[in-house]
């Protein structure tokens, strides 16, 4: 029997040349610039053959994560430079609670041919709970629009 997939969030390592801080490159298959609408409550989706590795380059977001019948929310910012692993299989959406778009990098793995269902929207098996969503993101103190 395999292991049950789960996501890894980790802070990325750096080092300092001059004025300059490069940080930890993520291997990847493709890589993928996207943007979050300000304002956007997004419903799940889930890949069938494909891991995702996202690390916010402008703004934030909560990153919503279906995982033993329960919601994560994982609050991503360009002021923590963190990536998060999500491999296939685990539904996962995003809430954009700023009033300024967020601007991150994807850096896709692929396991096999994309399918055809992998970005259409699925429908959320319960609400998304805003006010824990929103929580997250005060809790890494940053500003977040009414």
């Amino acid at each position: 029997m395999g292991l049950i997939n789960q996501i890894e969030v980790r802070l990325l390592d750096s080092i300092k040349s001059g004025m300059v801080e490069f940080y930890t490159p993520q291997s990847s298959h493709e890589t993928m610039l996207a943007q979050i609408p300000a304002r956007l409550i997004d419903n799940l989706f889930v890949h069938h053959f494909q891991t995702d590795q996202l690390l916010v380059v402008r703004g934030c977001f909560v990153l919503v994560v279906l995982q033993n019948k329960q919601y994560e929310y994982i609050p991503l910012s360009e002021r923590q430079p963190k990536v998060v692993k999500i491999p296939p299989g685990i539904p996962h959406g995003a809430i954009n609670f700023s009033d300024e778009p967020c601007l991150l990098v994807n850096a896709v793995l692929r396991h096999g041919p994309a399918h055809d269902r992998d970005y259409r929207p699925m429908p959320l098996p319960f609400p998304y709970d805003l006010a824990k969503a929103r929580a997250v993101l005060t809790d890494i103190e940053l500003p977040v629009g009414a």
